[in-house]
């Protein structure tokens, strides 16, 4: 005898969970990437600052005359 195999809809609730929880990863994958774009962004700024700091710092020991 064959055994028949019955496939059932998911719950309604399944509609609502599943768009939901998409639409929440979505959001919260945006947010955390827009704070790492911000702090990349920042630290890039603090190293040519940095850069530009040390630059500046080479070229006034050459202008100045040495004793």
């Amino acid at each position: 005898m064959l055994a028949a195999i019955a496939i059932a809809l998911p719950p309604s609730s399944h509609f609502i969970y599943i768009p939901v929880i998409s639409l929440l990863g979505i959001v919260l994958g945006f947010m955390l990437g827009a704070k790492a774009t911000k702090d990349a962004i920042a630290f890039e700024a603090r190293k040519a600052a940095e850069r530009e700091a040390r630059r500046a710092e080479r070229a006034a020991k050459r202008a100045s005359p040495e004793s």
